[in-house]
Formats: C-alpha cells, sequence, structure tokens
C-alpha cells in the first residue's frame, strides 16, 4: 500500500514558516518540537506549530509544491498559506 504524502508549513516562535513534506505529518510535527530528527531550522526555533498540511497525489507533486511556496518571500507565504 503507496502512502500518501504532505506538504506542510509550520510557524516557528520566531514568525518564520517552514515547509517541508512528508507520508506522516503527526511523526513530523513530533520530531520538529522534540527530537534532534527535526530540521536543523526549526531546532533553534522551537515550538512550532502546524499551520497547514495537504496531501499530495505523490512525492514528486509534494515536492514541486514545497519548492514553489519555498521561493516565495515571507509576507507571499503569508496570503498563499491555503494555496499550499
Amino acid at each position: 500500500m503507496a502512502s500518501t504524502w504532505h506538504v506542510y508549513a509550520l510557524e516557528c516562535a520566531d514568525g518564520s514558516i517552514y515547509t517541508g513534506i512528508t507520508t506522516d505529518p503527526h511523526r513530523r510535527l513530533y520530531e520538529h518540537n522534540e527530537t534532534p530528527k527535526g530540521a536543523r531550522y526549526t531546532r533553534s526555533r522551537r515550538p512550532v506549530k502546524m499551520l497547514v498540511c495537504n496531501p499530495c497525489a505523490d512525492r514528486g507533486d509534494a515536492l514541486r509544491r514545497e519548492r514553489r511556496f519555498r521561493k516565495l518571500s515571507a509576507a507571499e507565504k503569508r496570503k498563499r498559506l491555503k494555496d499550499l
């Protein structure tokens, strides 16, 4: 059985937005907040909270959506969170 890929955005304690992909959003949020497995970027900006998490057609789709979103300015990211 294939896993569903998700693209997600987190808000860090400093107000910045981090974007990533995963097959298990609950596990990934836990890792970002509680373990060394979280991204280096979020480790120094804890706690983080999930702003949005959307399913994707496949891993490639998730990667493309993440890449597109990461190129936006911080202000644009906040405006377009629902479109992630």
